[in-house]
C-alpha cells in the first residue's frame, strides 16, 4: 500500500444516523474493488465521519474516485452533509498489519 485518500464528510444536524448507515453501506461496495486494498468508514465525533482507504498505485487510486463509492458519495452530499467531502490524496509511509 503505498497511496491513500481520506475523506472528512461532516453530517447535516439529524442526518448523522443516515450518514452512518450509508457509510456501512459502502463496505460492500469496496469489497467489489480488487484495487483498493484497505477500506475504513469511520465515526470521529457525533457528527463528524470519514473515510480512509489504502491503494497500491495511482491507477488503482483513479480507479476508486471514478468508481460507485465516489459517485454515491457526492450523488448524497447535498442532502447529507454540511459541506462537500474534502477527499485528501495520502502518501503511506509505513503499514502494520495482522500476521
Amino acid at each position: 500500500m503505498k497511496l491513500a485518500l481520506f475523506a472528512r464528510l461532516e453530517a447535516k444536524p439529524g442526518k448523522e444516523q443516515e450518514v452512518a448507515d450509508f457509510l456501512r453501506q459502502g463496505l460492500a461496495l469496496a469489497n467489489q474493488e480488487a484495487t483498493t486494498l484497505m477500506w475504513f468508514a469511520l465515526r470521529l465525533g457525533p457528527t463528524t465521519f470519514a473515510i480512509f482507504d489504502a491503494f497500491g498505485d495511482e491507477a488503482g487510486r483513479q480507479r476508486h474516485l471514478n468508481g460507485p463509492i465516489a459517485q454515491a458519495l457526492m450523488a448524497q452530499a447535498a442532502t447529507l452533509f454540511t459541506v462537500p467531502p474534502a477527499i485528501e490524496p495520502l502518501e503511506v509511509l509505513g503499514v502494520k498489519l495482522p500476521a
